[in-house]
């Protein structure tokens, strides 16, 4: 005789399964994501893959033209908890502990995707594994082949004891030298030689762990942004520091927050914006002086230039449009209520991402194409 159970019978309830499923749903809530990248394409082409670098330890891709056709209408009056949980193409484990930046080294396919991270390691894969890899058939641990592994070198205490590998907050490219360059929690950076996959060089002279590098090819130099509030030039030929910039100097009262957080070059190389707390300053890098300085209403976490305007995000849902005399030009609302991350492509669409684990494409226009969550590493 066949037996049915009622609706709502208790025998069948799974309490494992229950406290599994608000933990994964606190879990992608508090996803944050730190850094995002466009995939490369020529430059009259529009993006087509968004990676994503987040706290879980996770990169994830995601196409933008299915991310567009999934968006629902009416979505730019949702709010952040309302919104779609994406499917990646492809979602790895990269580290163990947050991921804090993501780059492409190399042009086109044949490109490797770097990240770098909290547990003090730079790992590298081909651009075309990473396309072609089938979600379902990578192992359980989501790991594909790596083409570069580097993790930074540790210190000897006393008694010989090494201390713990420290953590790698972001990294610079140069490809036409074959190096990778890392702003490393030891208050150094690393110059590594992509074929030997050993440190070429080390920079030394900050007092406080590294926030964010930028190189400057076209002068042989990396610019280095630091806990001690100062962002310094380094000769890449040397090793030595040939210029320190202190925004905090030129403040009028001393912020709790001091340390430079983020700095960004112009196209030129000519340029520099660093982000300072509430303060964003542009810098003539010829003449080795302030030419402006902005107070913002919240911490500024990440800002990248657009010709010769800044793009500026931080601790409020708004991206931030300035000009080279410190002139606000435009704000448009974002969906992450702080941003870590903000991203232009040639094409002119801005990718601003953050707490939450959302992420907002903004056409060239200023119209929202689609925002979503990440989704998080199981």
């Amino acid at each position: 005789m066949k037996t049915t159970v009622a609706e709502g019978d208790c025998r069948q309830w799974d309490e494992d399964a229950y406290k599994d499923s608000i933990l994964e749903e606190r879990e992608s809530h508090s996803l944050t994501i730190f850094r995002t990248a466009f995939s490369p394409s020529p430059t009259n082409q529009n993006p087509k893959f968004i990676v994503a670098a987040s706290s879980d330890g996770s990169i994830a891709t995601y196409s933008l033209s299915s991310l567009i056709a999934s968006t629902p209408l009416g979505f730019g009056n949702s709010r952040a908890q309302n919104l779609f949980v994406a499917e990646p193409n492809c979602l790895l484990h990269g580290h163990d502990g947050p991921a804090y930046d993501v780059k492409f080294y190399g042009d086109g396919e044949d490109s490797l995707l770097l990240s770098c991270g909290d547990d003090g390691r730079i790992r590298g894969w081909k651009w075309m594994d990473v396309l072609e890899a089938d979600q379902d058939s990578l192992p359980q641990s989501g790991a594909l082949k790596l083409q570069l592994d580097l993790a930074n070198p540790q210190h000897k205490g006393p008694w010989g004891a090494l201390s713990p590998i420290p953590e790698t907050n972001a990294i610079a490219v140069d490809t036409q030298g074959g190096s990778i360059y890392a702003a490393v929690g030891d208050s150094c950076a690393y110059c590594w030689d992509v074929e030997e996959s050993k440190i070429k060089m080390t920079f030394k002279g900050h007092a406080g762990y590294l926030h964010s590098i930028v190189a400057r090819n076209s002068c042989h130099q990396i610019i280095t942004g630091s806990e001690d509030g100062t962002a310094r030039i380094w000769d890449c030929r040397s090793g030595k520091c040939s210029d320190v910039i202190e925004p905090g100097k030129y403040k009028k009262s001393k912020e709790f927050f001091s340390y430079v957080s983020c700095i960004s070059l112009d196209a030129t190389e000519k340029w520099l914006a660093c982000g300072s707390g509430r303060n964003l300053s542009v810098w003539n890098l010829s003449a080795s002086e302030r030419i402006s300085g902005i107070s913002t209403r919240a911490c500024i976490q990440d800002i990248c230039f657009d010709d010769n305007q800044i793009l500026a995000v931080g601790a409020e849902p708004v991206v931030s449009r300035y000009d080279m005399n410190g002139v606000v030009l435009s704000q448009i609302q974002c969906v992450p209520r702080s941003a870590f991350s903000v991203n232009l492509h040639p094409s002119g669409v801005t990718c601003v991402a953050g707490y939450g684990g959302v992420v907002d494409v903004i056409s060239q226009f200023g119209s929202h194409l689609c925002s979503f969550r990440c989704q998080a590493y199981k």
